[in-house]
């Protein structure tokens, strides 16, 4: 079973988080970057899958990712963990790309890898939080999308996964090929070995322009998006709480402040 996973550098969520004072898309520069962990749980997902697979039916697990230069340390720590080879789409062009421009371009490097039998995502990254790009991309590759997975197996034809919603437990099933996306549930991902961080430096990666991957400019980036951010401001700084002192009457007090703020 050939497998691919997309993966994202994304900033550090113990890193101070800020846009660009020129475009206000996020200042990729200004913060700590790593892998995202929900990514990381789809690796972990793929290798799982090819692990149970035996001899030539235990296939390749390729990542796929999106971003600047520096995205090559989340595909490294990728080929670390387990995964066989990389594409990494690389190119200016695609700063202040939306959700549905990252979809097209997405399938476009995915349609450069070949043959494959499934493509596992992670619901959403922790810095768009949009949660519809596995969706997205499905449509575009014209396969079936199983999302939010806490659980998955296949018999080499069928992908069967756990769903969870806020209604409960679903199952449901589809024909290979197909596109997955998989929640912080499904599995606590492998830490690399120092045999695996050595081995990642040998792996093939593909590094792609628009050019290379078949993308015409005018799909992507900030100019030609659907959305545009006309305005942003900083957070303002958490004040100082109102101390109340209770002198026997504190809950009189408290009360008081609550009716004051129209609050009971």
């Amino acid at each position: 079973m050939d497998i691919v996973v997309l993966i994202k550098q994304v900033p550090d969520t113990w890193s101070e988080r800020k846009l660009s004072g020129d475009d206000f898309t996020l200042d990729r520069e200004a913060a700590d970057a790593v892998l995202d962990e929900i990514n990381e749980r789809a690796v972990e997902a793929a290798l799982q899958l090819q692990e149970a697979q035996s001899g030539d039916t235990a296939g390749t697990v390729t990542v796929v990712c999106m971003g600047p230069d520096r995205a090559t340390d989340a595909i490294r720590k990728a080929l670390s963990m387990g995964a066989d080879k990389a594409v990494h789409l690389l190119d200016p062009a695609l700063h202040g790309s939306d959700s549905i421009q990252t979809a097209k371009a997405l399938a476009k490097a995915v349609g450069t890898v070949g043959k494959f039998d499934l493509v596992i995502a992670g619901d959403e990254s922790t810095d768009g939080g949009m949660g519809a790009v596995p969706a997205m991309l499905a449509e575009l590759l014209d396969l079936p999308q199983l999302t939010h997975a806490r659980k998955l197996e296949t018999d080499g034809s069928t992908i069967t996964i756990e769903r969870e919603t806020d209604e409960g437990l679903t199952t449901a099933s589809a024909p290979l090929p197909a596109v997955v996306s998989v929640n912080e549930k499904i599995n606590e991902p492998r830490y690399p070995s120092f045999k695996g961080i050595m081995a990642a430096k040998k792996k093939p990666v593909s590094t792609l322009s628009l050019a290379d991957a078949g993308i015409d400019p005018s799909d992507v980036g900030l100019a030609n998006a659907a959305s545009t951010v006309l305005e942003a401001s900083p957070r303002p700084p958490r004040t100082a709480g109102q101390k109340v002192p209770d002198e026997g009457d504190g809950g009189a007090k408290i009360a008081q402040y609550l009716i004051s703020q129209k609050l009971i």
